[in-house]
């Protein structure tokens, strides 16, 4: 399973990449704001900077809109891949785009019907929120468990990107569930990396060092 940030922090993602754990990087409108930098040499930054692909999304909500900005958006760079939401005119504009070559990530899915018609458009890949389900009571993993069923029975190619991530759990149990991708905030991704039982033993090992007065 691949491992995408969730950010539109240029450090975040540098250091994300030099740990040689990041894939590549899913952006949002909120995100792109939260920054507070021009739009354009902020994404081109971080396309330059991910060895994978950028999800980058359109603020248009009509079709011709969507096509319009999904197109100039795929300008950008080669590893960028076109964000619409899954409504009546996302699916056609994934539709469309995808008859082009761009490739496009369908988001805001919130159930394995809509994830059904967004491979049936073409959808490179599929961003199910399991965070906004479990938020609202229901268990966000189970969506991503359907979705990967079906698109296993019925042989879609389209990949399962599990998004709205809030836990290292979710990260493994989405792992578990047959992701292709997970993507998350670079403060998961530090959670991931840690355990308490693992600094207790690196301390131990250390103080044991130090008393045997060696060095490599």
């Amino acid at each position: 399973m691949k491992i995408f940030l969730d950010t539109a922090n240029i450090n975040e993602i540098k250091e994300g990449v030099a740990l040689g754990l990041v894939d590549g990087v899913t952006t949002n409108p909120s995100l792109i704001a939260k920054e507070k930098r021009p739009f354009r040499p902020a994404v081109e930054e971080i396309c330059a900077a991910v060895p994978g692909d950028v999800s980058l999304e359109v603020v248009a909500t009509d079709y011709e809109g969507m096509v319009k900005e999904g197109q100039e958006l795929a300008q950008i760079a080669e590893n960028v891949v076109v964000k619409c939401p899954l409504t009546r005119d996302g699916l056609k504009a994934v539709r469309h785009l995808t008859n082009k070559g761009i490739r496009c990530n369908q988001t805001l899915c919130f159930s394995a019907a809509q994830a059904f018609l967004s491979a049936k458009a073409g959808a490179f890949y599929i961003s199910p929120f399991l965070g906004r389900l479990d938020d609202i009571g229901h268990v966000g993993m189970d969506l991503v468990r359907e979705i990967c069923e079906i698109y296993r029975v019925q042989g879609f190619k389209t990949q399962v990107l599990a998004a709205s991530i809030r836990n290292p759990l979710h990260v493994i149990d989405a792992a578990k569930a047959g992701a292709h991708v997970v993507t998350l905030p670079f403060g998961v991704l530090e959670q991931l990396m840690k355990h308490p039982l693992t600094d207790v033993g690196l301390k131990k090992f250390l103080d044991d060092w130090a008393k045997l007065g060696e060095k490599i």
